[in-house]
């Protein structure tokens, strides 16, 4: 795991390496191990790199790495799980080294671009430079794991891991991107290609942008290529759909998860897992168990919140598992002593308020491993939120009522606080069912009524779901929201089911803009490598040729992975109610962030800045206050704007 930056430019600054080294030590987080610096002056192309030494830890990995005949010049961020594999079909005279950036090499000379990709199995952002054809061609991995930022400031064409890289080049002009901020508003997160800043963009998970150096005097950039695509693949696994028994599909998820898990393992560094003591990574750590031939060291957080807290069950998994189990217990005020850094740790306005539990157990893990396996991704693949579940029943109940009638019973709904709500299920816990047993009902019961009188389809209830402020243009001056794929059903893959069609945007905008990105800062900014045996190419092609019975059974999600996690862990030790990785943001908000939250969110202080209508940000303030409305999530993204704003600018 690395960190990559660099760029081309037509004229300044006159010291390209010492330019190269300020953007690259920006990055020191992502690599303190070693740093590494190519130019060519002639064509004043740069490229920079910070290394965290995963695999071949002597110097035959150092990066900036050139191919065997000079031609190729590559900087890379990520593993390539399988590149052992792929050293088998090449044909080379001597290997200088073990790293997976020396096979990547010649797999470029030997297959190009496309092949080279198409092949590898990882997560990865690269740049390479071919001193033949005289083209920077960068490449992001499938499904985004790894950050890759660019774009053109002036004369000089930037990219890099992190904006941090970008702005710390001279002529970067910090111009905030209003329209991308309407977009923050309403997901709490930046989906890509956009950035907090005109003129940047993300590349785009599964594709690569190659960039002729003639062409750059034109400004004008090429489009992203994809080299792979997830509609394409679900295209083609719906042509082709798992046809065995409930046992067959289970053994063959679990073979699928076992191969997955085995390459990730590889390493030359010590190796853990994050366990939270649900299916997903109770389900990777048994895995890894079952084939280590020493206990797996996993990691867990805790807190005094009996509804935040998982750690119990983490550590009754892990005894049951024999795992290295470490467990740490923080306080409300470690959480609140995480804020401060969140701004330069997210780099741009993030808004997931778990980030900070995520720090937390990074750190944790950091003090023993270099390198912590995952469990993200199952939700999106094996149908684990509730949504899934609930948006047809609540869409079928409400439907049939006429939209007066429905914005009657929201009005009714809310005439109920929120931690009323809470106590009456507290109350009454212990009659309901374990399926449909659920915390923060309060929350969920007011969201519901927001929702009775806006929407008219399932669709639309599902973009009601991914939506904090819903009308954001509202809210930011000067903007206008911009289309993203949520709001293109042209471009989805023609999916009958509204279930897997929200599955489906869910892994193209939630995972890789707001999960692997929490992941991927909060890891790296303890110089943590996170990997995510989900996102094998083999695992999201199986698990989109099985039928939805084999994910969602009753109101209950992940039946497939369930039944192999059985297989190692009773069931009574899984099933509850699900919790998440959360912290308590709606008390907090009420409570010890109250004077942190009135300075950020002064009128006086919004109107002044120049970027949003104070008085829309104000409404939701008091009433969050006053607890008849939560406005947790909604508060949070003018918040961590706002935190971000002040440590930017």
């Amino acid at each position: 795991m690395c960190g990559i930056a660099g760029f081309i430019t037509q004229s300044g600054p006159q010291d390209l390496v010492a330019t190269a080294k300020s953007m690259a030590d920006t990055l020191y987080h992502r690599g303190p191990d070693d740093q590494g610096v190519w130019v060519d002056e002639e064509h004043r192309i740069v490229l920079a790199h910070r290394r965290l030494a995963i695999l071949d830890l002597s110097p035959a990995g150092h990066q900036p790495m050139q191919s065997n005949d000079q031609r190729y010049v590559l900087v890379f961020n990520g593993e390539v799980y399988n590149h052992l594999a792929l050293r088998k079909l090449l044909v080379v005279d001597r290997w200088r080294g073990s790293s997976d950036t020396e096979t990547l090499l010649a797999c470029f000379a030997c297959w190009g671009v496309e092949k080279t990709l198409q092949h590898c199995k990882g997560m990865f952002a690269l740049a390479l430079w071919d001193r033949v054809e005289k083209t920077l061609t960068l490449a992001r991995d499938r499904m985004g794991e790894k950050p890759l930022y660019y774009g053109q400031q002036g004369q000089a064409f930037l990219f890099g891991s992190e904006l941090k890289a970008l702005k710390a080049f001279p002529d970067f002009r910090p111009d905030i991107d209003r329209n991308a901020l309407t977009l923050f508003l309403k997901h709490n997160y930046i989906p890509a290609p956009h950035s907090i800043y005109k003129g940047i963009n993300k590349l785009t998970p599964g594709c690569y942008l190659k960039i002729k150096h003639a062409s750059l005097k034109t400004g004008v950039l090429p489009q992203p290529v994809p080299y792979w695509s997830l509609r394409q693949t679900i295209i083609q696994a719906k042509q082709d759909p798992f046809q065995g028994t409930e046992t067959q599909a289970v053994d063959a998820l679990e073979q699928a998860l076992a191969s997955s898990i085995q390459q990730q393992q590889i390493a030359d560094v010590p190796l853990g897992a994050f366990l939270s003591g649900g299916i997903d990574s109770s389900t990777i750590v048994a895995l890894m168990q079952k084939n280590s031939m020493c206990p797996v060291k996993t990691f867990t957080i805790g807190t005094d919140s009996r509804e935040h807290n998982e750690a119990e069950y983490a550590k009754a998994v892990a005894r049951h598992l024999g795992t290295d189990h470490t467990e740490l217990y923080v306080s409300a005020q470690d959480s609140l002593d995480i804020i401060p850094q969140l701004p330069a740790l997210y780099d741009e306005p993030f808004a997931d308020s778990s980030q900070i539990p995520t720090y937390l157990v990074s750190q944790l893990a950091k003090q023993q491993v270099t390198v912590a396996l995952s469990g993200d991704a199952g939700d999106e693949l094996f149908a684990g939120y509730n949504r899934y579940f609930w948006a047809k029943r609540i869409w079928q109940k409400i439907s049939w009522l006429p939209q007066p009638l429905r914005r009657k019973l929201a009005a009714l709904l809310y005439q109920l606080p929120i931690e009323h709500w809470d106590n009456l299920n507290r109350y009454t816990r212990y009659l309901q069912p374990a399926r449909i047993q659920t915390n923060q009902l309060g929350d969920k019961i007011h969201k519901l009524a927001e929702r009775l009188a806006t929407v008219n389809s399932l669709d639309s209830l599902y973009y009601s779901l991914v939506s904090e402020w819903k009308q954001p243009e509202q809210v930011v001056l000067q903007s206008r929201e911009p289309q993203t794929l949520l709001t293109q059903p042209e471009a989805w893959p023609e999916l009958h089911d509204h279930r897997e069609r929200m599955m489906y945007l869910d892994s193209m905008t939630y995972l890789p803009d707001d999960i692997l990105v929490k992941v991927d800062r909060a890891a790296m900014g303890a110089s943590l490598e996170t990997r995510v045996p989900f996102l094998d190419p083999g695992v999201i092609d199986l698990a989109w040729r099985m039928p939805m019975d084999y994910k969602i059974r009753g109101n209950q999600g992940k039946w497939l992975l369930r039944q192999v996690l059985y297989r190692y862990v009773p069931r009574e030790m899984i099933e509850r109610p699900k919790s998440g990785f959360a912290i308590p943001v709606a008390d907090w908000l009420r409570g010890p962030l109250r004077e942190w939250a009135e300075d950020l969110l002064d009128q006086h202080k919004l109107k002044q800045q120049g970027y949003f209508h104070p008085e829309r940000i104000h409404q939701r303030w008091q009433e969050h206050l006053a607890g008849t409305r939560n406005w947790q999530h909604a508060l949070w993204s003018v918040l961590m704007f706002q935190s971000w704003l002040m440590q930017n600018n």
